[in-house]
Parts: C-alpha cells; sequence; structure tokens
C-alpha cells in the first residue's frame, strides 16, 4: 500500500515521463519546454512581459474516492472499540488537467499533441515505470534538487500496490470547462482532462495480530435453540447486589454451565457457575465483592453451554441487559461550604462495588418528613481509576443533623432503598446520610 505521498508521487511520476516526451521532439528538440505542475494562474503569471511561452503544465484540480474500492473492506477496529485490527486504504481518483502554453502558432497544438500521445502509449503506469522514474528523480544528481519532498518519494509505496496506476480520458462539458477556469481566475488556453485510478493509501498506524489457531475442534451435536426470557433479582429489588442470588428463566436451558456477564466498555467479563432452582430456572451468585473488582452499572448476561472439560463453549444463548446496583451505608457525611460560591460539598465513603473513572455518577438526598426536601447532584472528579468515596456540590437547603435518604445513580443504575413493608403507610429504613 501506499503512504500519504502517494498522491505527490503520482504527479511528480508524470511530470517525468511528460518532460522526457519533449526530449526528442521535432520542433522542440533545440527549445527548453517546461513541464510544471502549478496551478494556471500561478503558471500565467510566471510568464510577466515575457512572449516565450513554451510550457506544459499538469495541475490536479480534484480527487475524489474510488467508489469500487470505498466499501471493499471491514471495519478497522474490534467489536469493543479498544483495538485496531485493520487499516483499511483510502482509495482515491486523481483527476488532471494538461494545459499547453505556446508563444507561437501551432506551438500549443504540437506541445498537447505529443503530451497526449505518451499518455495515449501508457495507458497504465507499470510498476517498473513507476520504479524507473523515482529513482531518476531522487538522483544522484536529483532532477528537481530544491523540491524538499524529493528524497521522499522513493518511499512512498506507489509501485508496490495492488493497483496498478490507470490514465484514463474525461469529458468535461462547455459549461463545466467555463466554470472551471472562472474558478482557476486564468485565461483559457488547449487543456486536456484526465483521471488516474486508482491510489490506494494505507494508514501507517500499528494493527493487532490474532494469534494463529493451533488446533480446530468440530463436534458436531444436535441441539435446540436456547434463549434466556428474564432475569430475577432478589425480591423488592431491580438490580443485583455483589453476592446475591439471581435466577434465569428461558427456553431449553437444561445442562447450561454457567454465565457470562460482560462489560465492552470496561473490558470486564464475570463467569458464574449455574444451577437448578427451586421452582423452575436457573440460579447463580454474583460474586461478592473483594476479587476481581467490577464498578456497578449495566452489562450484558448470556447463559453458555460447556464441553466435558470446561474449556471449550458449545452454545451461547441470546444476552439480556444485567443491572448491578452500588451500595452506600447509612453515614455521618463530611460536608462544607465551597468557597466563592453558595454550594455544599458532601462527601460520602464506602460505596460498593467501588466508582470507576469515567463512571456518571449522581446523589440524591431527600427529607422524608414535612417540610419535604430533595436535591441531587453530580460527581466531583476524582484522581486515579478507582475509587470508594465521592464528592458532591449541593445548593443550598438540605437541613443538617438530620437523616437524608440517599440514593446513588450509577451508569443509570440507582442504588438500593430498605423498605419497611410490615406496617401501612410503609416506612424507608434507609440508608441515610447526616450532614
Amino acid at each position: 500500500m501506499s503512504n500519504a505521498l502517494a498522491i505527490a508521487a503520482v504527479t511528480a511520476t508524470l511530470q517525468y515521463y511528460l518532460v522526457n516526451a519533449y526530449t526528442n521532439a521535432p520542433g522542440f528538440a533545440a527549445h527548453i519546454v517546461t513541464v510544471s505542475c502549478s496551478a494556471p494562474d500561478q503558471v500565467q503569471n510566471g510568464f510577466g512581459t515575457s512572449d516565450v511561452e513554451n510550457q506544459v503544465n499538469l495541475f490536479l484540480h480534484q480527487v475524489t474516492h474510488n467508489t469500487a474500492w470505498r466499501n471493499s473492506d471491514l471495519a478497522s477496529m474490534s467489536a469493543d472499540g479498544t483495538r485496531r485490527v485493520s487499516s483499511p486504504p483510502l482509495a482515491l481518483n486523481l483527476h488532471y488537467l494538461l494545459t499547453a502554453y505556446g508563444s507561437d502558432d501551432w506551438q500549443a497544438e504540437a506541445l498537447l499533441g505529443y503530451a497526449l500521445m505518451m499518455l495515449h502509449e501508457n495507458p497504465v503506469i507499470t510498476r517498473q515505470a513507476i520504479g524507473d522514474a523515482v529513482a531518476k528523480l531522487v538522483g544522484p544528481p536529483a532532477i528537481y534538487p530544491s523540491n524538499p519532498l524529493t528524497p521522499f518519494i522513493a518511499s512512498t509505496g506507489v509501485a508496490n500496490q495492488i493497483e496498478m496506476i490507470k490514465i484514463v480520458p474525461e469529458t468535461l462539458g462547455r459549461e463545466e470547462m467555463a466554470w472551471l477556469w472562472t474558478a482557476l481566475k486564468a485565461d483559457y488556453r488547449p487543456t486536456f482532462p484526465f483521471e488516474v485510478s486508482v491510489l490506494l493509501l494505507e494508514p501507517q498506524l500499528p494493527s493487532s495480530l490474532a494469534l494463529p489457531v493451533l488446533q480446530r475442534v468440530f463436534a458436531p451435536q444436535s441441539m435446540k435453540t436456547s434463549q434466556i426470557a428474564a432475569i430475577g433479582y432478589k425480591a423488592n429489588q431491580t438490580a443485583a447486589l455483589p453476592g446475591d442470588l439471581v435466577t434465569v428463566t428461558g427456553e431449553n436451558l437444561t445442562g447450561a454451565a454457567r454465565v457470562s456477564i460482560t462489560s465492552q466498555r470496561y473490558g470486564i467479563q464475570i463467569f458464574a457457575a449455574l444451577a437448578p432452582e427451586v421452582g423452575g430456572g436457573l440460579g447463580f451468585t454474583l460474586p461478592p465483592e473483594g476479587g476481581s473488582p467490577y464498578p456497578a452499572g449495566v452489562y450484558d448476561l448470556t447463559v453458555q453451554f460447556v464441553d466435558p472439560t470446561g474449556k471449550l463453549v458449545e452454545q451461547t444463548t441470546n444476552a439480556l441487559p444485567f443491572a448491578i446496583s452500588p451500595t452506600i451505608p447509612t453515614q455521618t457525611a463530611a460536608s462544607a461550604p465551597v468557597t466563592g460560591t453558595m454550594l455544599t460539598a458532601v462527601t460520602i465513603t464506602g460505596i460498593v462495588p467501588p466508582v470507576f473513572a469515567g463512571q456518571s455518577a449522581t446523589l440524591a438526598l431527600s427529607t422524608t418528613a414535612t417540610p419535604l426536601v430533595s436535591k441531587s447532584a453530580s460527581a466531583q472528579f476524582f484522581p486515579g481509576s478507582v475509587t470508594s468515596s465521592l464528592t458532591f456540590q449541593f445548593d443550598t437547603g438540605l437541613p443538617a443533623a438530620t437523616p437524608l435518604l440517599a440514593r446513588l445513580q450509577l451508569d443509570g443504575v440507582t442504588s438500593q432503598i430498605a423498605v419497611d413493608m410490615t406496617v401501612f403507610p410503609p416506612v424507608f429504613k434507609g440508608p441515610w446520610v447526616t450532614l
């Protein structure tokens, strides 16, 4: 594949062979023909007051995507968006204007004729032709020693790309040609438009390479389609807590060995063994806090069937969202006014599971007796990657020395509230935060 200098390498190659086309051309052998790669207005301004104009200009006026190559490769990132697995090429078509400038009768036509014959005889620029041109351009001696890009043309990789460089004539209507030259702010001269296709630019970025497959295991078995329909949490809970027993119900789950709980955002995968539950369904225990840390939030849960060795996954069900709730203990929280504001900073501790950097955290504090007061605030930035304490800045109005019902929300999952349902009306039992 080619690098970012490939466009310049194609223009330099065309310029080199156009120069060669005039070296021994009858009528121009004794005169110097300049082949430039500038904008037409720059060429015209360069003539000044001189009447000598034996010049051919190669101008790249447009670059477009190649439609055949544009969607030919797979996505460049892994499914979780953390690793580059490939570098799809940027496929381009280059659109040129070849313009001839002559100071005497028929000179412009003759210059254009030699150039068109060269392009007609070389509709495909071979790898050998590109290599020879680059070798001559780089030198020694360098043909264009004042150009700072000359030493880098040899490393573009154009000659080695999988697609050959092809030259195709283009047709521009009168109106399109008129608008183009008006935009160029130059006087029209005999011009031949053509297209160069296809140029493949590959990003020069490292990508991960998958390990080779050491062994292929193919053991066809008759299986029924298994799927999970619902996830059951502990009574009166809308999410699971570390150490909770969780039930899974669905179809054709007999023989399932474990659940897989994954979070692509944090690259976490938790496995828990399954066992039949009384009353139907399968149950598993969410690993308690203390092992590998995992944050509260929403995960993807699937049920897996494995082989007798426990190493090969034979079947995986559909995925359902699985919520893990944070918990905070009843506490007297440290509070202090924020200097220069009307805010109060409240710090809570003992959050389980710990909070990961980047999580969205909101704390709501409410009274449960009249006068009713309820306020919420977002967490302040904390240093490090994991923490069990957060600071929130609340508006004034929260009563001091009064237990406030606390609800912590992490990534959309709210902490559980204890409620005494044996009395009427039901009574909240915490957790409480006192300022």
